[in-house]
This record gives structure tokens, C-alpha cells and sequence, in this order.
């Protein structure tokens, strides 16, 4: 399938690296607009993906097209190509944030076949949680292939639009969250002794480790917990400091702010 990117920026960029990468697709049935040239430009010297002039000439090359452009530019892009996207009868990508497919629908003012998709940030390291929802109109053939595309950056899930904030929050939110707890455990680490480098060296693999863990041993995470804690030790001492100073409480406050901001941004 040939795919198009409308918008080249550091997302769309982390996918197209994603799907070369992984065999998906190769250069030449990648194609690439973006109204700023030096963002496709790149993408034509690193990845050796063709750039288009417009995005109807994009739209009549592909056979899939991927929007990932700014929420706020949508509505002026889907008047420029929505005669183009009717006649070709593409399918469409869509990684704007905060934007559903009836909203699409709505601009499009035809039914056509949507899949929104909600990355996050570490998709530029081919580790992303993204999740997907489709409208109506998708194939069975169609979903297989956003399935895989996703997967060349990361894992994927198929999700109802409803969950999508929720999602937002645990995966969209969630790394700058869990950027913080390394940074701190480090610095922590440098308050006993380490230096920086030697403390974030030793964190980061302790949390990839520990994350593999539970995904591998299909315990409860409380249960790994309750494996590490010694009676009397050390770990449980620190557990114990946790809650005390409330870790917990913390997170789930970061989790339902970031959650209620979701809807007071969408009134």
C-alpha cells in the first residue's frame, strides 16, 4: 500500500523511520507534503520517501493518506483536498490531537474511511502505546494494515473513541510522569553519593527491568512488590516512605488532573 503524509513534522517522521524500519513499507511507496519544505526536505535526505508539491498531487499518488498536521489547520486542509479525497475514495489517517471522527466526517461531508490514531511520544524511539478506533467504512483489510503500521513504532490497541481520553492521560500524559520519577530516583541517587550520568544509568535499566517484569511474569505488580520487600530491609522501609509522603495519593492526583483538564479543554 502506498502511503501518504500530509504534514512532516516529528510524529510523522517517527512513523515513516517506524515503517522503513520494520519493513512495512519501503521508500518509494512513502510520500510526503508539508507547507513548511525544509520538514520534507529532511524526510527526503534521511529516509529517501518521495515529496509532493501539494497535497492533491500526495492524494493522487497514495493509497492511504495520514493526516499530521495541527488540530487547528484541519478545517482549512479538508476544504483545499476533500473533492480529491472523495473521488480516490482514500483511506484516512488521522493523528490530530483531540480531533474525532465525526468531526472529520463532518468537514469531509461524505462518509469515508477514518481510523484515528493516538500516539505518543516514544514512538520516536519505536516504543509507542497508541491506540486506534475506526469508522464504519474501514475493511477488515484496511484495519490489518493500521494495525501493522502501528506496531512498526511501538504497540497498539483498538479502542472505543470513548476511551480516548483516558488513554490520552495514560499514555499521552504518562511519560513526562514517568520521566520525572528517573529524574528523581537519580537525584537521589546523587544525594547518596553517584554521580548523575552513573545514577540515571542505573535507574533507567531498573525501570525498563522492572517493566518487563510485570509484563513477563503475569504477576500483580503487588506481588513483585511483596517479593522485593524483605521483612525488616531496606525495600520496605522505602515502600513504607512512599505511601507515608504520599506516592500514591501523588499519582492518582496527576492522573485525574491531567484527565478533567482533557474536557475543560474540549468546552
Amino acid at each position: 500500500m502506498k502511503l501518504g503524509f500530509i504534514g512532516a513534522g516529528n510524529m510523522a517522521s517517527a512513523i515513516i523511520k517506524g515503517a522503513l524500519s520494520s519493513g512495512t513499507a519501503a521508500p518509494e511507496d512513502i510520500y510526503v507534503y508539508d507547507i513548511d519544505s525544509s520538514k520534507t526536505e529532511l524526510c527526503e535526505k534521511n529516509c529517501g520517501v518521495n515529496v509532493c508539491a501539494s497535497a492533491s498531487k500526495l492524494i493522487g499518488s497514495v493509497d492511504a493518506v495520514l493526516l499530521a498536521i495541527k488540530p487547528f489547520n484541519l478545517k482549512s486542509l479538508i476544504e483545499e483536498i476533500k473533492s480529491d479525497l472523495k473521488e480516490k475514495d482514500l483511506l484516512i489517517i488521522s493523528i490530530l490531537a483531540g480531533t474525532d471522527i465525526a468531526y472529520i466526517q463532518s468537514l469531509l461531508g461524505f462518509e469515508a474511511a477514518i481510523v484515528r490514531v493516538m500516539p505518543n511520544i516514544n514512538a520516536t524511539v519505536g516504543e509507542a502505546m497508541s491506540a486506534y478506533c475506526l469508522s464504519g467504512k474501514v475493511t477488515v483489510e484496511q484495519e490489518s494494515y493500521v494495525q501493522v503500521l502501528c506496531s512498526s513504532f511501538g504497540r497498539a490497541i483498538k479502542l472505543s473513541e470513548n476511551y480516548f481520553p483516558a488513554f490520552g492521560v495514560l499514555a499521552g500524559c504518562s511519560p513526562a510522569f514517568v520521566y520525572m520519577f528517573i529524574d528523581e530516583l537519580a537525584r537521589s541517587g546523587v544525594k547518596i553519593g553517584l554521580n548523575k550520568k552513573q545514577a540515571l544509568e542505573i535507574v533507567i535499566q531498573s525501570v525498563i527491568g522492572s517493566a518487563r517484569m510485570i509484563e513477563e511474569s503475569g504477576e500483580h505488580p503487588y506481588e513483585l512488590i511483596d517479593r522485593v520487600c524483605s521483612p525488616g530491609g531496606t525495600t520496605i522501609e522505602g515502600v513504607t516512605a512512599l505511601r507515608e509522603y504520599g506516592f500514591d495519593t501523588a499519582i492518582d492526583k496527576a492522573v485525574s488532573g491531567a484527565y478533567e483538564k482533557d474536557f475543560k479543554l474540549k468546552k
